[in-house]
């Protein structure tokens, strides 16, 4: 049973547009929920704040001989 017009037209058309609004749908929700999570975790500067001071107290322990590192 070959393809009429109107089969073609859904093929060409309609699925690929149908394609475009999932893809479109799914980059909006997933850029809403990684918006939501920067928002509970905090701001960068905070995290690189914490990271230094973190990667200062192992340092310090380091040279002090207090780290509890395997050898």
């Amino acid at each position: 049973m070959p393809f009429d017009v109107t089969q073609w037209w859904i093929i060409d058309i309609v699925l690929p547009a149908i394609l475009l609004i999932v893809l479109i749908w799914l980059v909006t929700k997933r850029r809403s929920s990684r918006s939501q999570s920067e928002l509970t975790k905090g701001t960068s500067d905070e995290t690189e704040a914490a990271t230094r001071k973190l990667y200062h107290d192992e340092e310090q322990r380091r040279r002090e001989g207090t780290d509890q590192a395997e050898k």
